[in-house]
């Protein structure tokens, strides 16, 4: 992998990780916990906050496995191992992981699974 990309792969996880932990931030300020009195919030309304609620916990777990697939990325392109297939070792496809830097195997290891 040349320099440019390796520079340009790395200034895309970064952003993507700032993306990410602004999102969060955002949903956070959303995610008040559910008032249960029924004489301020009817029940229907009610069960759809927590459906509510439930939905942005889950929001929020995915967004910290993104947070820790880039964070592994990036020890990855400190240690020199970024890029290579976690499974047979070859080089991922630069197209790969341009869509998804975050990618640890090769297409064809992908497709064994």
């Amino acid at each position: 992998m040349e320099e440019q990309q390796r520079q340009l792969l790395q200034e895309k996880l970064l952003q993507l990780k700032t993306d990410i932990e602004a999102m969060a931030a955002t949903a956070r300020e959303g995610g008040a916990t559910v008032e249960l009195d029924q004489s301020r919030v009817g029940r229907l309304s009610r069960m759809d906050a927590m459906q509510m609620q439930q939905m942005g916990l889950q929001n929020e777990r995915r967004r910290q496995q993104q947070i820790r697939k880039i964070e592994g990325a990036l020890m990855r392109m400190a240690s020199d191992n970024y890029g290579a297939c976690f499974v047979c070792g070859e080089a991922i496809e630069m197209q790969r992981l341009m869509a998804d830097p975050t990618l640890t195997r090769c297409i064809d290891c992908v497709d064994e699974d």
